[in-house]
C-alpha cells in the first residue's frame, strides 16, 4: 500500500507524539503540526479505514504495524537528513524543514546510499 506525503506527515506526528507522551489524541496532533481539528479529524479517518492506525473508545490514537513501519522509515529519513545537513554547516531549523519535505520523495537508494556514506564516516 502507498500513502500520500500528508499520509506520511500525520504517521510521523503520531510517531513522534507516541515516544514523548505515551498516549495520543488528534488535538495533540492537531497542535503537533499546526493543522486545524477537522483537517486532522479527516486525516484520521482516513488513516484509520487504510488500516494504518487505530482509534480507541477514549480517542487515543494508536499505529497499527503497517502505520509504525511507514512512520519509522519517514522519522528515520527526517533524522539522518537532518544531521546530514547539520554537518554540512546548515541551521537547525533549516535543515529540519528540508530534510521535512527531502524525506518524503527521496527513493529508498539513494536514502540507502546516504545511509551507508554517514555509517562509513562514524
Amino acid at each position: 500500500m502507498s500513502v500520500h506525503e500528508s499520509g506520511e506527515m500525520y504517521l510521523e506526528a503520531i510517531l513522534v507524539l507516541t515516544k514523548q507522551k505515551g498516549t495520543v489524541r488528534s488535538i495533540d496532533v492537531s497542535e503537533y503540526l499546526g493543522y486545524s481539528k477537522p483537517s486532522v479529524s479527516r486525516a484520521m479517518g482516513i488513516l484509520r479505514r487504510e488500516s494504518y492506525i487505530t482509534m480507541e473508545k477514549d480517542g487515543a490514537i494508536r499505529l497499527t504495524d503497517q502505520g509504525r513501519q511507514i512512520a519509522e522509515t519517514i522519522y528515520e529519513r527526517h533524522t539522518l537528513l537532518t544531521r546530514v545537513l547539520r554537518q554540512l554547516g546548515v541551521d537547525e531549523a533549516t535543515a529540519s524543514a528540508d530534510a521535512c519535505r527531502l524525506e518524503h520523495v527521496i527513493s529508498d537508494a539513494s536514502f540507502q546510499a546516504i545511509k551507508r556514506h554517514v555509517a562509513g564516516k562514524l
